[in-house]
């Protein structure tokens, strides 16, 4: 027993220390009340309390960079300095986001609607803010973000994935999208569709193992398209419960078309 609490010690005095559950939390919510008031549960009376705000939440980015702060590439003052910079793209790519969702669904009444019940609002939203700090080379904290979405929505998007403008998550439980995944602008991906790879072994890490989603391309619930070299053209439809790890040309419809059998219910007893 003394040998495992030897080596138990050994592995916690090397561990980097992770931020909770909780700091992660605060600082999403924090943020997405600041940009959309669909999130705040109150409402803002004057720009003081706008710019209070706003730096209540770059002083909770701070906390969480403070636990990485010997694996930064950069400074933490300068990791915040470069996120907060690059906050008013983000904000107007996540406009353009809900834009999509409220356009491309019948059942949604509205944008603040879209922004505050839609899961896939919510895991595009976590999605872009984490994809920012993993270009900065932020270790965990953007996976973190990613699988604190994933836990919420059932939308599962690695942090280094590629995603266009006027992205449209339909229903999204079961979505899964690589890490080296490219998505074009104006696409749309139902429930239970997987970017993945064809092969997961760990000699492949550094080399492009998802696959290209051109712009306006539509996949139906349960499509599977996997590889790094396969390319789905331009404006194509990919079918439900599809398996595609091959490229497909632009413009083109692809399906499944599966046995159906029906038989009178009352010979079967």
């Amino acid at each position: 027993m003394e040998d495992l609490i030897n080596k138990l010690y050994s592995k916690h005095s090397e561990k980097t220390t992770l931020p909770s559950p909780m700091l992660v939390d605060s600082f999403v919510d924090s943020l997405l009340s600041m940009l959309f008031p669909a999130f705040n549960n109150k409402k803002i009376v004057s720009k003081d309390q706008l710019i209070d705000e706003y730096y209540k939440t770059t002083k909770s980015l701070e906390v969480l960079l403070l636990h990485l702060e010997r694996d930064l590439s950069y400074s933490i003052a300068e990791v915040v300095k470069l996120f907060f910079d690059q906050l008013p793209s983000i904000y107007e790519s996540l406009l353009k986001d809900a834009e999509a969702i409220d356009n491309g669904d019948p059942a949604a009444n509205g944008i603040e609607e879209v922004m505050r019940s839609y899961p896939g609002f919510y895991a595009i939203s976590i999605y872009r803010i984490a994809n920012t700090l993993f270009k900065l080379n932020v270790p965990f904290i953007p996976r973190i973000f990613t699988e604190l979405s994933h836990s919420k929505t059932g939308i599962d998007i690695h942090p280094g994935a590629t995603i266009g403008e006027y992205f449209f998550i339909d229903h999204g439980t079961g979505i899964v999208i690589g890490e080296t995944s490219i998505i074009g602008n104006h696409v749309k991906i139902y429930q239970g569709v997987t970017l993945g790879a064809l092969s997961v072994k760990k000699e492949m890490a550094e080399t492009k193992r998802h696959p290209t989603i051109e712009d306006g391309v539509v996949i139906y619930a349960g499509a599977t398209i996997l590889g790094g070299n396969t390319i789905i053209g331009k404006d194509s439809i990919i079918g439900g419960n599809t398996w595609i790890t091959e490229s497909i040309e632009h413009n083109t419809l692809v399906y499944h078309q599966p046995e159906l059998i029906k038989k009178n219910n009352s010979k079967l007893q």
